[in-house]
């Protein structure tokens, strides 16, 4: 699905890295010139997504909106649901730009919300979750019995994966090596 070179001269190693919305898949493949594959390794965290991304962000402004109004956003399922709604966007809006606006008209009890947040400060409020991205990958290349000098391609697959800061930890982790986005990480589940 990917388009990896068909001419393959010998076998190559494929870690395919799957950050979805719910789910965190990490799978190492041995490729080779037939086209033919075998599943070396595979790991994830069945509890780690986009999802765990956007609750973060919807904390901290729940928290924010106490400390400007004494009111609280997650008393109200559906200033919840406007809330988390608007997150997702500033999350999909900060792996293009540095800076993201949340404008939410009348979010709770009349009071219209209008509030930014920074790609640092995202960063700063997922680190750990965007750390954890690295357990899996080192166990699939323990399990696969490689080093991470062996693998020649990397795979992101998954809306994650645009996240650029989850891209910066895994490309550091492999050393510098480029990463594979030459598909919509989106389109990609479809293709399969």
């Amino acid at each position: 699905a990917y388009g990896l070179d068909k001419n393959l001269k010998g076998e190559r190693n494929v870690l395919i890295f799957d950050l979805g919305g719910g789910t965190f898949d990490v799978s190492i493949l041995t490729i080779d010139e037939g086209s033919l594959f075998e599943v070396r390794a595979t790991a994830g965290d069945t509890h780690l997504g986009g999802e765990d991304f956007d609750n973060r962000m919807v904390s901290h402004f729940v928290e924010e909106f106490k400390r400007k109004y004494k009111k609280d956003v997650s008393s109200n399922p559906r200033a919840l649901r406007r809330l988390r709604t608007a997150c997702e966007r500033a999350k999909r809006t900060l792996s293009s730009s540095t800076e993201a606006t949340v404008e939410i008209d009348a979010l709770l009890d009349g009071i219209d919300y209008y509030t930014k947040i920074s790609r640092a400060r995202f960063e700063e409020l997922c680190s750990d979750l965007f750390r954890n991205t690295l357990q899996p990958v080192e166990r699939a290349l323990s399990d696969a019995k490689m080093d991470k000098s062996a693998i020649h391609d990397i795979v992101l697959v998954g809306g994650s994966t645009r996240i650029p800061k989850v891209q910066s930890l895994l490309q550091n982790f492999f050393c510098g090596k480029a990463l594979n986005l030459s598909i919509n990480p989106d389109e990609a589940v479809a293709y399969g």
